[in-house]
């Protein structure tokens, strides 16, 4: 009997698969052909930097251009481990990313959890400040930061590299938006058991979280990573050094640029957040695409 069902189905998709018009496919075809062409022009300047880290000045300096390397060469590498300390300026990449990661996921989904599920006074009014720091660029507040951070005495320090970026804006919106979508009965049945606010917060709500943290994690930690000017503002010995600032200061000369240097040094900042997308893209996909559906 289950051997005729299933004949039964392979005919019928078959017989689909005939019927089907010729214009679906050529359809399907194109779409195929164009996402690939995206992703070889996407991906070929990636390819291009880490086989350019593996080159040496002169043969990337050569007119014509190399696309394979003659001679493959780690002495970029070297340098970078060796000579230039990259294991201080990734501890500090690190270290910076981590608090700024976990700050956020922790002060982003309370402030998120109480304008999507509390009532009190001026929510609203809250809620609109937060969407209005939003449209405010960054470069705005840059001097009035520096100048509060240093009459702090916090300059040169990590946590002036860390403390104005505990919370953000666009953080606190996610957050709101992906817990406004979690039933408020589910909410209501735990506080008849009995459960209060620090309870609903951290047992029921968090755990259903779990997309929204991950994207919010990846965003954080992307942009920290990759933050430049704040850092070789407040950071005024090298021993603070992130990587990207590091990157900037041996690899560009006053007169020239060491190219490899460079290209392998971006190879080193960007792999852990291939490493970490990769980890978390599941996550990821699934917290973009349902924040703020009901």
């Amino acid at each position: 009997m289950v051997s005729r069902t299933s004949e039964r189905t392979t005919s019928k998709d078959k017989i689909a698969r005939v019927l089907r018009p010729p214009q679906v496919h050529r359809g399907r075809r194109v779409v195929a052909g164009v996402l690939v062409l995206g992703l070889l022009v996407w991906i070929l300047p990636f390819v291009w930097m880490l086989l350019g880290s593996f080159k040496t000045q002169g043969e990337i300096l050569r007119r014509p251009p190399t696309f394979w390397p003659e001679q493959f060469t780690g002495q970029n590498y070297a340098t970078w481990f060796a000579e230039l300390d990259f294991s201080r300026y990734f501890l500090n990449s690190v270290i910076v990313a981590v608090i700024t990661v976990l700050g956020n996921l922790v002060f982003c989904s309370m402030v998120g959890y109480a304008l999507a599920k509390m009532s009190f006074f001026g929510k609203r009014l809250l809620f609109g400040l937060v969407m209005l720091t939003l449209m405010v660029p960054g470069v705005v507040t840059f001097v009035p930061l520096f100048v509060q951070t240093a009459k702090l005495g916090l300059l040169d320090t990590y946590a002036a590299l860390v403390l104005p970026f505990l919370t953000a804006p666009v953080g606190v919106f996610l957050m709101r938006q992906f817990i406004s979508g979690i039933p408020d009965e589910l909410l209501e049945a735990a506080r008849i058991d009995g459960a209060n606010e620090w309870t609903l917060f951290s047992r029921v709500v968090l755990p259903l979280c779990g997309p929204a943290l991950a994207t919010l994690a990846i965003l954080t930690f992307l942009g920290s990573w990759n933050n430049f000017l704040w850092p070789l503002v407040v950071s005024q010995s090298a021993d603070l050094y992130t990587l990207p600032i590091a990157l900037s200061l041996y690899s560009t000369g006053q007169h020239s640029t060491n190219y490899g240097l460079l290209l392998a040094g971006s190879v080193l900042v960007i792999a852990p957040i291939l490493l970490l997308f990769v980890v978390l893209q599941r996550w990821f996909v699934q917290g973009i695409a349902t924040t703020g559906l009901k």
